[in-house]
């Protein structure tokens, strides 16, 4: 119950802090793209898929092209698929990347109880079901905003050192360990933004 409270609060915070840039962000996403300013991605949090909420950085009908661009993946240890050059994204999607400013609507989710606001990254359902047998409980995990492995390295961390520390965070939660974990967030937001 007082994880769940500390998710309300620090959601609505969250969304407080930027809904004055808002409009800003979808003007600039519209005149860049044109529409939708949002995008609702198949994620997997407690089992379940659920639609985690974006501002839009890709071209409509990005996820249709990964196959096209499967081999500039840069992740080849395991499921995971990163570009850090995406050829997809839109000249506003690369400055909103590049701040993280297109995971703010992702506290929305958390408000409704989607995710957390620590726990393991949720990624799309067809990487989830590659992980190997011993990171499997991991499906059943809350997902969280940010998590242990996002601070400790993010996507430079190679596919089993990213599960190692979401395994860890999951045997390991505590409310202590997520106000370290989101300081530590904050601290990388605006120091650098590109490492989180």
């Amino acid at each position: 119950m007082l994880k769940r409270l500390f998710d309300i609060v620090g959601a609505l915070a969250g969304l407080v802090f930027i809904l004055p840039f808002t409009p800003f962000i979808a003007l600039a996403i519209v005149l860049d793209d044109g529409f939708p300013v949002f995008v609702r991605l198949d994620r997997v949090s407690v089992g379940r898929v659920f639609k985690m909420l974006k501002f839009r950085t890709m071209v409509r009908g990005a996820h249709g092209m990964k196959p096209l661009y499967a081999h500039l993946n840069e992740r080849r240890d395991g499921p995971f698929f990163k570009i850090k050059d995406d050829p997809r994204l839109t000249k506003v999607g690369k400055w909103l990347r590049r701040f993280r400013l297109d995971e703010f609507p992702q506290f929305w989710n958390v408000l409704i109880d989607d995710i957390s606001l620590v726990g393991p990254r949720p990624y799309p359902p067809e990487e989830v079901v590659e992980y190997p047998p011993e990171f499997r409980r991991l499906y059943f995990a809350k997902a969280g905003l940010t998590g242990l492995a996002q601070v400790m390295g993010a996507s430079t961390l190679s596919f089993r050192k990213t599960m190692e520390y979401d395994i860890y965070y999951v045997e390991h939660q505590s409310l202590w360990l997520d106000v370290k974990i989101l300081f530590r967030t904050v601290f990388i937001f605006f120091t650098d933004p590109t490492g989180v």
